[in-house]
């Protein structure tokens, strides 16, 4: 796998429960475009909360492509995120965003078919956020 394998629309369905059980969804589309540093990562979709309230979220990153087969994952506007390495079959990370620890593990097994699982814990953030992506 590289990393203009990513390039394209993907199909993402997302499973959030939070450590009390509540759980939410969102179901919608990740498009990879190439731009000047690497790709642009542009989510859309619709959240349906626990209590049937749905809204249209969306979110925006930057990934760039890092020696070593590396992937560097940067917020839209241009802070760091995380990096993961391409050449794992599941590899991970993790980001401390004060005062709660978010880790990621992504499964590139069933490529290409792939999953990110979120785990994010602290004072503020208690949940568990899947989300699977299909072309």
């Amino acid at each position: 796998m590289r990393f203009t394998d990513f390039q394209g629309e993907w199909r993402i369905e997302r499973e959030i429960v939070e450590a009390g059980g509540a759980t939410h969804r969102l179901t919608g589309t990740a498009q990879f475009s190439p731009d000047p540093t690497g790709m642009l990562y542009r989510e859309d979709g619709v959240l349906v909360t626990d209590t049937g309230v749905s809204f249209a979220a969306s979110r925006v990153y930057h990934w760039l492509e890092a020696p070593g087969g590396r992937i560097q994952v940067l917020f839209e506007d241009g802070r760091d995120f995380h990096t993961f390495d391409l050449t794992e079959g599941r590899p991970d990370d993790q980001h401390w965003c004060d005062p709660d620890q978010y880790r990621v593990s992504y499964d590139f097994s069933a490529w290409p078919n792939w999953q990110s699982v979120w785990t994010v814990s602290g004072p503020r953030k208690d949940y568990r956020m899947t989300t699977r992506y299909q072309r």
